[in-house]
């Protein structure tokens, strides 16, 4: 089969043992990789509510078809898992080179089960398995971790994938750091890698996975070019990202008030001009900046190495934010104060901690400290104030070092509050995990993510995404006919998640060229019609894990702040109150999908095809 190599490693960390399987050549046909291959995979391997942390849970890493191909920005791979924050499905997707060096390995996909006596790592060079000794590496921090591990095997070219002390703790907020600066971050895929004893698994290849059409592939790689080339479509946002990446938004954000300010209760004139500037990469770079950084197969590099050395940090070997952690960092706890941003950041990388859940926690203990929920004693002597550095970064070593109210803390903001039992009603999430930093109440469109997307409070999934937020007040916020632009807008992402192209190419990259590249790896045709097909079929799989586990409509909840209930008083959002369940109930009404349960047809499930298994579940009399 082309585009693939056509093995999948089963680890089982309990023996130490593993099998090479050959690759479903149908479901990758159906479902192509990444998340939704991934579903496939786990929809038949793990049976409906098996315990998060149980020994028999499965944790995936999914490639993608254009990883370790020629394809420009073709390095994301999936991480998928059942969630300890949601406890229903979870994917995450990540970059840097660990998919690729996967691929060049000789597998298409890794499942793990089992728990292991003492700490491991698996070694996977040019097909051999080793499954090695990780007690001395059990507490180090992803760089150290990474340093050691790369002179163990004697290869420093190795693409690493690894949990912090973070994910040692099974925290919440625990993710799997890849090159110690990409992250798999949100949903806890770290916390399931910890309960297995696994710290690691690390990958060196030199195969080749050929494609079908080597020739078609480079002509799509030029298409790509050319879009970006000054004179081309998307020359000034690559342009762009070249330069300062997601930070150029940061202040233009806050100031619409799209990111969070003060856990989404704040208002843009709580931060000056000058704090909003100053977390932008146009600010940060001249001070902090030391070089570039980026994904395999990428010629945009929108990451940066910085090192902060101020009177208050020594870090030579930090990286520049993100937009989604300088919201986190920033207007979410009132910070104005870019190096330390970039620190909360740097230690979230070492410990293995998602930042968005990260940030989100702070906040909402910020706010159970304002109202005298939480205590100065409880908080082990922290004044937690807005803005506070000294305290964001005292309060960020505490959940670090799993000290103090930071042991509460590794669960999030809703685990937290379940374990002290108050401050539920600072609590802003979607199924209890902590949301993005671009808000719904600016983008009425998100509130259907957020609450009912199979893996919930990601603004990177199918629907009226981020962009749909700049259209006019008039359109954004109306509530009738929504349903087919919003099932329209799955196949980007479902695209986009399973074949491996970053996410950012849907706009950095020719239009719609992850269609090409994966047509032209594997050989496989597919018309549009095809492709929309594919994306109800990727949706409702991942959609179909959570109703096996008991899941429906009403148990997809998303807290009232972050739509508007009650609204801002102040401020661009003033008044903003959404009607999120409207734009659900279009959304299910145009799918056909039983409106009250968010339960699939039996019809819609034949239409999608190769879904028997989701049909004897949902519809066993037939």
């Amino acid at each position: 089969m082309y585009g693939y190599n056509g093995k999948v490693l089963m680890l089982n960390m309990t023996d130490h043992t593993y099998t090479v399987e050959p690759l479903n050549e149908e479901w990758a046909r159906d479902f192509i990789g990444g998340a939704s291959l991934g579903a496939r995979y786990l929809y038949e391997m793990m049976p409906a509510k098996t315990p998060v942390y149980a020994p028999e849970s499965v944790l995936g890493f999914v490639t993608g078809p254009t990883n370790g191909s020629k394809a420009l920005l073709g390095a994301r791979c999936t991480v998928v898992h059942k969630s300890p924050v949601t406890l229903g499905w979870n994917d995450s997707s990540v970059g840097g080179n660990f998919g690729p060096s996967m691929r060049k390995a000789g597998f298409d996909a890794i499942f793990v089960v089992g728990k292991s006596e003492k700490p491991a790592y698996v070694y996977i060079n040019d097909g051999v398995v080793e499954f090695k000794d990780a007690s001395h590496l059990w507490g180090l921090v992803t760089s150290e971790a990474d340093a050691k591990i790369k002179e163990e095997v004697g290869n420093d070219k190795v693409s690493t994938a690894l949990i912090g002390p973070g994910g040692e703790h099974l925290s919440y907020m625990a993710c799997v750091i890849v090159d110690t600066h990409r992250a798999a971050g949100r949903g806890g895929p770290g916390g399931v890698m910890g309960s297995k004893n696994l710290k690691g698994i690390v990958c060196y290849g030199t195969g080749v996975v050929e494609p079908y059409d080597d020739a078609r592939l480079v002509e799509a790689n030029k298409k790509c070019i050319e879009h970006g080339k000054p004179g081309g479509m998307g020359a000034g946002v690559v342009a762009q990202f070249k330069d300062t990446a997601t930070s150029f938004e940061y202040d233009s954000c806050v100031l619409q008030a799209d990111a969070p300010l003060k856990n989404w209760a704040g208002y843009p004139d709580e931060m000056t001009d000058d704090e909003m500037y100053a977390l932008t990469g146009m600010y940060m770079d001249p001070l902090f900046k030391e070089g570039s950084l980026g994904c395999n197969s990428c010629y945009i590099r929108c990451g940066a190495k910085y090192k902060v050395i101020t009177e208050k940090y020594n870090n030579p070997h930090a990286t520049r934010p993100e937009y989604e952690s300088l919201g986190a960092f920033g207007s979410m706890l009132l910070n104005g104060d870019p190096a330390t941003a970039v620190m909360c950041n740097w230690y979230c990388n070492e410990y293995g901690y998602d930042t968005l859940s990260f940030g989100g926690t702070i906040a909402w203990a910020m706010e159970c400290y304002e109202k005298g929920i939480l205590t100065k004693e409880e908080l082990g002597g922290i004044e937690l104030k807005w803005g506070d550095t000294d305290a964001i970064i005292a309060i960020t070593k505490k959940i670090c070092d799993y000290e103090g109210i930071g042991v509460e803390l590794n669960l999030a903001s809703r685990g937290a509050a379940r374990a002290l039992d108050k401050g539920y009603e600072c609590c802003v999430t979607a199924s209890g995990i902590e949301l993005p930093m671009h808000g719904a109440r600016f983008n009425a469109g998100l509130s259907r993510i957020f609450q009912y997307d199979p893996t919930p409070g990601r603004h990177i999934k199918g629907g009226r995404g981020v962009p749909y937020g700049h259209r006019p007040p008039e359109v954004k916020y109306a509530y009738e006919g929504t349903g087919a632009e919003d099932a329209a807008g799955l196949l980007e992402w479902e695209l986009s998640n399973c074949s491996g192209v970053c996410g950012f190419g849907n706009f950095l990259l020719a239009p719609w060229i992850a269609k090409e590249f994966v047509a032209a790896i594997t050989g496989i045709e597919r018309t549009d019609e095809e492709w929309n097909i594919f994306a109800y079929r990727s949706f409702t799989l991942r959609h179909a894990f959570n109703l096996r586990e008991g899941f429906r409509r009403k148990d997809f909840k998303i807290d009232g702040r972050a739509v508007g209930k009650p609204p801002l008083k102040n401020g661009p959002l003033t008044d903003i109150t959404l009607d999120n369940e409207k734009l659900a109930d279009n959304f299910y009404e145009y799918l056909g999908w039983d409106v009250k349960t968010a339960v699939p047809s039996k019809e819609f499930l034949e239409m999608c095809g190769v879904l028997d298994c989701v049909i004897s579940d949902l519809y066993p009399e037939g």
